[in-house]
């Protein structure tokens, strides 16, 4: 049985496929780099970041290309309708059917995925010097993440294919309004139940820190009570900090050797700009807008679906939809988030640039601002002059010298 390419299909592949050709075009020939970055960066610098990079993305591509085209295959090929079959006969039928189907689909792509993640989050970060992590320990979190995922993973396909039946013609709203409560969920868990089985966190003990971040709290009217540090080097050589959490998890985390490698006016820096993340709403924000797009895609799902999968009314219980079905979704899923990546950056480096900009009026110390986004690029080996559709497609974070114009120009 083939299953229909209907309009959607063929504009989520045609959008896909000319999006993977610009990425791996540019990917391969980023172009001239613009003179003025020389005034930050030396010819080194860049050429080290843009070689770095490239790797990075060679491997991103090539995997989303690999499994995306294996999905094709599977879905359009008939093989996914021969595998539900097979396993519909081998369990004869009922919910076990549907985890099944999604357990051999989970290590079908795991399988695909694997020496792209290894060579990407492995061996090519050895090969720049910057992962500390021994080859057994990465496999351990390797191992935890893929068994937090896959058990997390087959209660929602249960869950998902339960709500199909029940509510037959409504199962899109009714999974949409569950993930979103979901993700308010684990905004408020994920920090304290999720991240520490992967890193330590302490609150921080140094009493410079802690009258730093007393003193800008009081600047920007929010009470900060948790700055804690993470036992990023064990893992990495590169430096960073992030906001996460809602409510009472919120938190500002500082990688250790952040605090260790750069100087008190950088680090004050960072820590404004995640204070400045809190103050102007960000996570709050991009979780609505989550919310947002999770019910316009879970609707574009279900028009897609009814379109896709012929009527199939001898399945008791669980609806027209058969276990197949979850191959559909993954591959509609993969497409859709592939496509709709410009627009999500694009809201994520505003939030950038306005936190920022922000972060320079609670320090009132735009030199320091500046001197940090120079030594995280050079540092962390970013692409300070990437390609105009890569920054528009991929870039979550403005490229450095963006970001030092807008600090500039706060500053003014």
């Amino acid at each position: 049985m083939q299953l229909k390419l209907n309009g959607i299909w063929l504009m989520l592949i045609m959008l896909t496929g000319v999006f993977s050709l610009l990425f791996l075009w540019f990917t391969l020939f980023p172009g001239r780099v613009n003179p003025e970055i020389g005034q930050y960066f030396s010819a080194r610098q860049i050429s080290q970041g843009r070689d770095y990079v490239q790797g990075m993305r060679l491997v991103f591509i090539g995997g989303f290309i690999t499994q995306t085209v294996f999905l094709l295959w599977l879905v359009f090929g008939g093989r996914a309708v021969a595998l539900s079959r097979w396993i519909q006969q081998f369990t004869g039928g009922g919910l076990v059917s549907y985890v099944l189907f999604f357990l051999v689909l989970w290590l079908l792509l795991r399988l695909i995925n694997l020496p792209f993640d290894l060579f990407g989050s492995y061996y090519w970060q050895h090969h720049w010097r910057f992962s500390t992590q021994p080859l057994g320990n990465w496999w351990l979190d390797y191992f935890k993440s893929a068994g937090l995922e896959v058990v997390l993973s087959a209660v929602g396909v249960a869950l998902l294919f339960w709500i199909m039946g029940r509510w037959s013609n409504a199962w899109w709203l009714v999974g949409a309004i569950f993930l979103s409560l979901w993700l308010v969920v684990q905004s408020y868990l994920w920090p304290v139940l999720v991240s520490p089985l992967f890193n330590r966190f302490e609150p921080t003990k140094d009493p410079a820190v802690l009258a730093m971040v007393d003193e800008l709290s009081q600047k920007a009217q929010l009470p900060v009570d948790r700055v804690l540090v993470m036992d990023a080097s064990q893992r990495t050589t590169k430096a960073n900090a992030y906001f996460t959490g809602l409510g009472g998890t919120r938190r500002i985390v500082l990688y250790d050797n952040l605090l260790a490698d750069y100087p008190a006016d950088e680090v004050r820096a960072v820590v404004a700009h995640e204070m400045a993340h809190w103050r102007q709403g960000h996570i709050a924000k991009g979780l609505g807008m989550g919310v947002l797009g999770n019910f316009i895609i879970w609707g574009l799902l279900f028009m897609t679906l009814k379109t896709t999968i012929p009527t199939i009314s001898a399945i008791p219980r669980y609806g027209q939809y058969p276990p197949y079905t979850w191959a559909v979704i993954v591959l509609f899923l993969t497409l859709i988030s592939f496509t709709a990546n410009p627009l999500m950056n694009h809201f994520s480096r505003n939030m950038e640039f306005e936190a920022d900009r922000v972060a320079v009026r609670l320090t009132g110390d735009a030199p320091a601002a500046e001197r940090l986004q120079v030594r995280l690029a050079a540092k962390n080996l970013s692409d300070v002059a990437p390609p105009a559709f890569i920054e528009w497609f991929s870039y979550s974070h403005p490229p450095a010298p963006a970001r030092i114009r807008a600090i500039q120009q706060a500053a003014e």
